[in-house]
């Protein structure tokens, strides 16, 4: 067996456990309501903090000109997603306000 394997296995074996744990835990044990009402909040912290930088940043410092095409992409995507709740409009226009703003720049 390679040392690789030799990792791999406790490793995923760990994850798996402390995956189940949660599960196991939240069947017998209720948390308070404030941590409830806090959890519902995590997806849209932790999904803001992988999109600001990408829109916000271009080339490793802050572009909020209009020579920024994924600000104002991301400003499409974000009301089509608000409008539409679909993930496929969304995408969709976020990448054709980019191509477009993208091409008109150049």
């Amino acid at each position: 067996m390679s040392s690789l394997w030799v990792v791999m296995i406790p490793l995923g074996l760990l994850t798996f456990g402390m995956r189940l744990s949660f599960v196991l835990l939240l069947e017998r044990w209720q948390p308070p309501e404030v941590v409830t009402r806090a959890l519902r909040f995590v997806p849209v912290a932790v999904l803001t903090a992988i999109f600001i930088p990408e829109i916000m940043l271009q080339d490793g410092s802050l572009t909020i000109l209009p020579l920024n095409p994924r600000l104002f992409a991301g400003l499409a995507a974000i009301l089509v997603a608000w409008k539409t709740k679909s993930a496929l409009w969304t995408i969709a226009a976020g990448m054709a306000v980019f191509w477009l703003v993208a091409w008109l720049i150049k």
